[in-house]
């Protein structure tokens, strides 16, 4: 499977600069894309094969004077423009379709110099390579200084260098991994675990351990509020509000990266402690109708599950969803007799069949593990349904050599 490894970059004045340019070239290169196909579809043509877009808007477009700067960049940045608006165009079909799961998409829009996240891709064609001193060689940008948290397990296919919307650079390497070595790296386990996510804990085990919730957001809410509220009195359009607009990314930023630490952190020592996990499907798009919203947005449940399939997948265990009108919080554990609804306020319950006192949350949590079938068997053997498959891949990452190129 294909996982991306991200790195804080620290280009100097020059390489930003080369680095903006590459951004606009880029972003160029796209719209006139989607500005072809729209036109085509306008007048009724056939939509303009890849071939001869890149033809037109890259070959031809250097040697006019209104597109000559796109040769300041590398050839590889543009082409890789080229295939994000394709495969734009082909996600707008098959959700038009009906192929492509989730909500529908839009087509393909402009991009504007504006947007908060910009990027550009370099494939293995690029000739980019990382130098015996540690730095990110990139084609007509430099060398650019790398943090290195941490050591790439494989060659990577392609570097991403992206700018977020505090400022930062980061370059996202796609690396191919080892099923065989990921094997190695995990110990044998015969656990099982259910998990009910929730919002006064986080997550509550089925071996009654209850993870509290860190809430972020909530925490950051006077920070922020100052911050924002610094940002509405700047006149628009000054240099003073571009300065505060960036002291408001910069602390949404902070509160995004200790969250996604947070879900690292657990989902790997649930992975690592057990062969079998089970959760909820939980619909979170409908919580996030409800007065509830901030604090269902706080917890970030998707990504953390997100978490939890891919490294399910890399490492062979088990991740079971059931569905999300199973009454997990209804039926007793003990007896298996559904003791009808009750209100979020109440946190313990008896069985009226027998007897047990339950605590809600960890009845819940054991009813999930029942319902995925990892419960322990007559036997003693847990029940381990097949692994789910967890697709984490990358625009034009496929099919390029993978010579050594990382230290």
């Amino acid at each position: 499977m294909q996982l991306r490894y991200a790195f804080r970059v620290y280009p100097d004045a020059a390489q930003q600069a080369a680095l903006a340019r590459a951004f606009g070239c880029a972003r160029v290169v796209f719209n006139d894309a989607v500005r072809a196909r729209e036109d085509a579809r306008k007048a009724g043509r056939p939509f303009p094969t890849a071939g001869q877009l890149s033809t037109c808007l890259i070959t031809e477009a250097k040697r006019t004077p209104e597109r000559s700067w796109l040769g300041e960049v590398s050839a590889v940045v543009l082409q890789q423009s080229l295939r994000d608006a394709e495969r734009a165009y082909r996600n707008f079909f098959a959700s038009l379709k009906g192929a492509r799961k989730g909500p529908r998409m839009s087509r393909p829009r402009f991009k504007s110099r504006k947007d908060a996240r910009q990027s550009i891709r370099f494939t293995a064609n690029a000739r980019w390579n990382i130098t015996d001193s540690g730095r990110l060689n990139l084609p007509k940008i430099g060398a650019v200084k790398v943090k290195w948290s941490r050591t790439l397990p494989a060659t990577p296919t392609s570097v991403t260098v992206i700018k977020d919307a505090a400022g930062r650079f980061f370059a996202s390497f796609v690396i191919d991994t080892d099923p065989a070595a990921d094997a190695a790296r995990m110990s044998e386990t015969d656990g099982s675990i259910g998990i009910d996510l929730g919002l006064t804990h986080f997550a509550v085990l089925s071996d009654g351990t209850k993870i509290d919730s860190p809430r972020f957001l909530r925490r950051a809410e006077k920070k922020l509020k100052k911050a924002q509220q610094d940002l509405s009195r700047k006149q628009k359009g000054s240099k003073n509000r571009a300065k505060a607009r960036l002291k408001v990314a910069r602390a949404h930023a902070k509160v995004a990266d200790a969250r996604r630490e947070f879900h690292h952190q657990l989902s790997t020592k649930l992975i690592t402690e057990n062969q079998g996990i089970a959760v909820e499907d939980l619909s979170v798009a409908a919580l996030a109708r409800t007065r509830l919203a901030k604090s269902v947005h706080d917890a970030g449940w998707s990504s953390f599950i997100s978490m939890l399939q891919y490294k399910a997948e890399r490492y062979g265990r088990t991740l079971v969803k059931i569905g999300r009108f199973e009454s997990t919080s209804q039926t007793c554990s003990t007896c298996g007799i559904k003791d009808g609804p009750k209100p979020l306020n109440v946190r313990e319950w008896t069985c009226s069949a027998c007897g047990t006192v339950h605590d809600r949350d960890t009845n819940a949590a054991i009813n999930v593990k029942t319902a995925a079938g990892l419960a322990v068997t007559a036997c003693g053997a847990p029940v381990r349904p097949g692994a789910i498959p967890a697709q984490r891949e990358e625009t034009g990452s496929h099919g390029f050599p993978t010579q050594p190129r990382a230290a």
